[in-house]
This record gives structure tokens, C-alpha cells and sequence, in this order.
């Protein structure tokens, strides 16, 4: 279930519904009917009273001291159910704790004849008690006596087959989740709604919403970890963990009595249920384990409990749930790898068809990366040239270090070089620059510019920050390619992008700068030798005379950055350099070494440490 399908089951309910003592939502009256609700996404809108404050269970979760079902008592509610009587709430809720009783401690006889009370709705109570102890057998003799009993409730008239598949799928994913080692079940409740809060901040919709879907689901967990706490209870109280370590009886062969349970109870169901209640089920059976798989171990996805989901959702899938890729792919969106494992073998056995592309990019644009190697090794996702495009444009440094340690194309870096310099992530694009060979920019060193300015929205800092920092390794190459676009006449050369280069990077602008220098170099003589101010500068100690005229440009240059300067700046700086080393430098000459001349003729305290 998305987190949208709360909200909207939130938008679409809450009128029909009051929340009961249990944490769940009860009828808004009561009836045979009562608690039957049409529409989608109704599983955290109801669920049967299993243990309530009403009938007199105490914080842990045990029945009260009253001794359960007396045969007296049997007699008399046998009188009431001839004579007409029709069970109130309060009957129905003892009764569903008592059956539940009677259920985890296997006394199948004091089970069957508490179904002689259950009439109308309260049957459909007690099927669902009856089948969500299913994920809590574990022999065949339970496994006989569950079985017997959904048979019987099923004969009786039980007939909210919908409502018992919803609530069983949820808490079946409850029960296999929770076998993690690094879950607790006391935190259980509190990482399932931290994960769901995060989702639904990440969703579009009215913040109200947000807070009553969190809750419902919260409400519903809490139900379902309560209800594994009693079932896990009685085990301990009947000895059986010791036994079964003294048998060393497998967990596989438990899932395999629990599944086999469940499918009776689908044969017995038949038409009853509906495509949309095996899909409504199947999306309930996923929601759990994708909100706790952050909390599984590693060997959680090759145990018993991965297998025990795998078999459910299987059930489900041949039943007729046509939601598997909708469910993959919000997985795949969140990160739950486990649940991404489990989904890819259901769609591959039932050949399904599943967006395993589209996947990818939604585990990447989160930085699932344990997701998006299971996409790739395990789903044989093939193309990545999409999500490495857009992790580039976010500035997603995790993901494209991952793709580029993948290996990727010559070409498809390129692009992904494009997208993050047109998107000003320049941390992205200095990383990937080093990874294309120089020959393939060379190739394409014309179009990589172009591209950019065009997509860089008015912006010409991506194609500064390409020729400062010589993206062609080759400063000679990477003036030249500059040049040859501010020359050229094509009309495909967007005309900021031609007048941008020609006033800062063509040769032209090198000669510009040339005789700006020497202009520069004129006017200063010009003052130190006719102006008129009281300071005489022809006294000055020649580095300070030289920081008055040159010290300017060398804040320019070093504030320019980069390997490379803009050829307007650097013919000013090899016009410098010239005046002060007292000879022609060479016009090719690397910034650095321009630089350096600067800094050997101005003040040292006026250079940065």
C-alpha cells in the first residue's frame, strides 16, 4: 500500500468509522452487517475484536481469570441463540476472546462449541481469529485443528471472506518481519511509523491526512504486535520452543504447514473473493515487510520468514493480484531489497511482466544502492544510462560513483557530464571528467558546449567551469575549441554562447587583453611621472609601486580559479609578466607560471598564506 493509498483511504473512511478500544476501527453501529465495508485499501479501516479493554484483558495481553466457557455458561448461551437472542457488541468481543483462547492453547473442543454462540456477524469474527492463527501453528496436529475449525465457521455462514484475507495478509508480513533477529518487538511499532512518517513526507497531499493515515497504520501495527505477542506467549507457556529445539524441527516445515493452512482456507473462500480482494490483500502482505526490511539482518531474505511471505504473495498472485509491478516498484523506490528479492522470483515464476528500467530509477533517485544492485545483478536491469543521467542533474555523487565503479560507456559519461554541468553540479562534473578518455571530448567537445549552454537555462557558468578547468587536458586543445566556436558562423551556436567565448576566450580576446595590459602598463607610467598628487609614488619602495599597478589583476586571476584563465585575462597577465621579468615571456606560457612572477615582485604580506 502506497503512503497516497492511506490518505486517500483516510479521505474516502473516516465519516463510516470510530476508532475502538483495540486500536482499530469499529462498526459506527452494531449488527450482523455492521462491519462490512466496500471500497479499496479498508484493511487498516477494521479488524475484529481480538483482545479489548471490554472483556477484561490486562496489559499483557492475557484473558481475565474468569474461568473460560464453563459448560453451564455454554448451556445458557445455547438457550439464548435458540430463542433468537442476538449477541450485543460486548457478547461478540467476549467471545472472540475466549475463541482466540481456546485457539492458541488447542483445545479444539471448547473452540467447537463456542461456535454454537457465533451467529451472523460474530462468525465472521471468529474467522478471522481462526485464520490469522494459521502464521502461528506448528504441527500438523495444530495445523488439522485450525483447518477444522475455518471449516466449520465457513459451513456456519461466515461469509466476510474480504476482510479475513486483508487483516491475515498484513499480519502473515507482521509475523515474518518481526522474526528478524535485529527486531524487537517492543521498537517494532515505533520503526514502522518512523519509516511510514518518511514516506508520507515525501508524498503531495493535506498535512491532516498525513497525521490520520500515520496513525490509522500505527493503530493496526500495534494491533497485529499485540496479537503476535499472544500467540508467541502460549508457545512459551506450552514448552514449545524447548521441544522444538530438542526435535530440531525445521522453521521450513512450519511455513509449510502455515501456507498449507492458508490455501485450504483459499479453496474453502472459492469465488468469494475477488481479483480486487487478492490484489488489495497482496498490496496489504507487501506493506509491512517494506517498511521493516531497514531492520532486517542479512540472512533474513534466504530464511524461513522470507519464504513464508514469498508463499503468501504466490497464493495471492495466482488468485488473481494484478498489482505485483505497482508493489515492485514502490519497493524498489523505498529500498526494501528484501521484498525487491521476493517480488522478482514471484514475476519470473508467474511470468509477469515488471518494470525492472523503471525500478532502477526510482531506487536511484532515493541512493537505495543495496536495491539498485539487486535491480541490475538479480533483475537484469540494462539500462543505466537513465539514472545515471538524472543523479547527475541532483548532484548525487553516491550513485554515479556507483555506476561509473559498474562501468559505463565512453558516451554515456558524456552525457551524464552534460546533465551535471548544465545542472551547475560541479562537483559531479570534475569527478567524471577524469573518467572519459580525452579522445572521446575531443570528438565531441563542440557538442558537450553547445548542449550545455543550451540546457543551462541563460547560464554560461557550466561552460566556464568546462574551459577553466581544461576539460580536454590539453590547454592548447581546449583554447582552440573555444575559439573555433566564437568564430564560426553556424547558426546551430546558440548567439549568447558565440558572444560569450569571443569576449572572453577567443584569440581575439587574447590580444584584447595584450593591449589592455599595455594600456594599463601606459596609464601608470603616466601618473607616476605627471600627477599631481601630494603622494609621491616615484619614493615608494618598488613592490609596493608594483602591488598598486598589478595587484588588482592578480586577485582576478587567482579568483578566477581553475587550470585554465580566459584568454582576455591571461594576455593581461602575460603583458605583466612581461613587464616585470624584464623580458617577453612566451605567449603559451601556463597560468601558473605567470602567476609566479607576479608574487615574486609584489609584498609578501600582500600574497595569501
Amino acid at each position: 500500500m502506497t503512503p497516497e493509498d492511506c490518505m486517500c483511504s483516510v479521505k474516502e473512511r473516516q465519516p463510516e468509522k470510530e476508532v475502538d478500544e483495540n486500536g482499530g476501527l469499529g462498526p459506527a453501529h452494531d449488527g450482523d452487517e455492521g462491519d462490512k465495508v466496500d471500497g479499496s485499501n479498508h484493511l487498516f479501516l477494521r479488524e475484529a475484536p481480538i483482545l479489548t479493554e471490554e472483556s477484561g484483558i490486562s496489559k499483557d495481553y492475557n484473558c481475565h481469570d474468569k474461568k473460560v466457557g464453563s459448560r453451564e455458561e455454554l448451556v445458557l448461551r445455547k438457550d439464548m441463540c435458540k430463542q433468537g437472542t442476538r449477541l450485543s457488541r460486548r457478547d461478540r468481543v467476549e467471545l472472540g476472546c475466549r475463541f482466540q483462547r481456546a485457539v492458541s492453547s488447542c483445545d479444539w473442543e471448547l473452540a467447537w462449541n463456542l461456535l454454537v454462540l457465533a451467529k451472523a456477524q460474530a462468525l465472521n469474527d471468529v474467522l478471522c481469529i481462526a485464520l490469522d492463527s494459521v502464521w502461528f501453528l506448528t504441527t500438523r496436529e495444530e495445523l488439522n485443528g485450525i483447518t477444522g475449525l475455518i471449516k466449520k465457521i465457513i459451513g456456519d455462514g461466515a461469509k466476510d471472506f474480504t476482510r479475513a484475507i486483508l487483516r491475515t495478509s498484513f499480519l502473515a508480513s507482521c509475523v515474518s518481519a518481526c522474526q528478524s533477529k535485529m527486531m524487537n518487538l517492543t521498537d517494532a511499532v515505533g520503526v514502522m511509523t518512523q519509516r511510514l512518517h518518511e514516506r508520507l513526507q515525501e508524498c503531495q497531499g493535506d498535512e491532516v491526512l498525513k497525521v490520520e493515515a500515520s496513525t490509522k497504520v500505527q493503530k493496526f501495527t500495534e494491533w497485529a504486535l499485540k496479537c503476535i505477542r499472544f500467540h508467541s506467549r502460549y508457545q512459551e507457556n506450552k514448552g514449545e520452543i524447548r521441544r522444538r529445539r530438542r526435535r530440531n524441527q525445521s522453521m521450513i516445515v512450519e511455513v509449510q504447514l502455515q501456507l498449507s493452512a492458508f490455501k485450504t482456507f483459499l479453496e474453502l473462500a472459492g469465488d468469494h473473493l475477488t481479483g480486487k480482494d487478492f490484489t488489495e490483500a497482496f498490496d496489504a502482505a507487501c506493506f509491512p515487510v517494506a517498511l521493516f526490511s531497514s531492520s532486517f539482518d542479512p540472512g533474513w531474505a534466504s530464511g524461513s520468514s522470507a519464504i513464508a511471505v514469498q508463499g503468501l504473495l504466490g497464493m495471492l498472485v495466482e488468485g488473481g493480484a494484478d498489482n505485483v509491478n505497482q508493489c515492485f516498484l514502490e519497493a524498489s523506490r523505498f529500498g526494501s531489497t528484501e521484498l525487491v528479492q521476493i517480488l522478482l522470483q514471484i514475476a519470473q515464476r508467474n511470468s509477469l511482466d515488471i518494470d525492472v528500467d523503471l525500478a532502477l530509477v526510482f531506487a536511484s533517485h532515493y541512493c537505495k544502492l543495496r536495491t539498485m544492485e539487486c535491480l541490475v545483478e538479480e533483475g537484469n536491469a540494462a539500462n543505466l544510462l537513465g539514472p545515471l543521467v538524472r543523479a547527475s542533474e541532483r548532484g548525487c555523487m553516491q550513485v554515479v560513483q556507483w555506476f561509473v565503479n559498474r562501468g559505463c560507456g565512453d558516451m554515456d559519461l558524456c552525457l551524464a557530464l552534460i546533465a551535471a554541468t548544465s545542472s551547475s553540479q560541479f562537483g559531479i562534473s570534475a569527478y567524471l571528467l577524469p573518467q572519459i578518455p580525452h579522445h572521446v571530448l575531443a570528438a565531441v567537445s563542440i557538442e558537450i558546449l553547445k548542449t550545455v549552454s543550451e540546457r543551462s537555462r541563460g547560464s554560461l557558468s557550466g561552460v566556464a567551469f568546462l574551459l577553466r578547468n581544461d576539460f580536454l587536458g590539453d590547454p592548447t586543445a581546449t583554447y582552440a575549441v573555444a575559439d573555433s566556436i566564437a568564430s564560426s558562423d553556424d547558426e546551430v551556436v546558440p548567439p549568447e554562447l558565440r558572444a560569450f567565448l569571443k569576449e572572453h576566450w577567443s584569440e581575439d580576446a587574447f590580444a584584447e587583453g595584450l593591449s589592455s595590459g599595455q594600456d594599463h602598463y601606459v596609464n601608470f607610467m603616466r601618473i607616476l611621472r605627471r600627477g599631481g598628487s601630494p603622494i609621491c609614488l616615484m619614493d615608494l619602495p618598488p613592490p609596493l609601486a608594483t602591488a598598486i599597478v598589478y595587484m588588482p589583476l592578480y586577485r582576478e586571476c587567482t579568483e578566477a580559479g581553475g587550470k585554465l584563465l580566459p584568454q582576455k585575462l591571461r594576455g593581461k597577465l602575460v603583458e605583466a609578466a612581461s613587464r616585470l621579468g624584464g623580458r617577453q615571456v612566451d605567449d603559451d606560457s601556463p597560468a601558473k607560471e605567470l602567476l609566479a612572477i607576479l608574487e615574486h615582485h609584489l609584498p609578501r604580506h600582500f600574497l595569501p598564506l
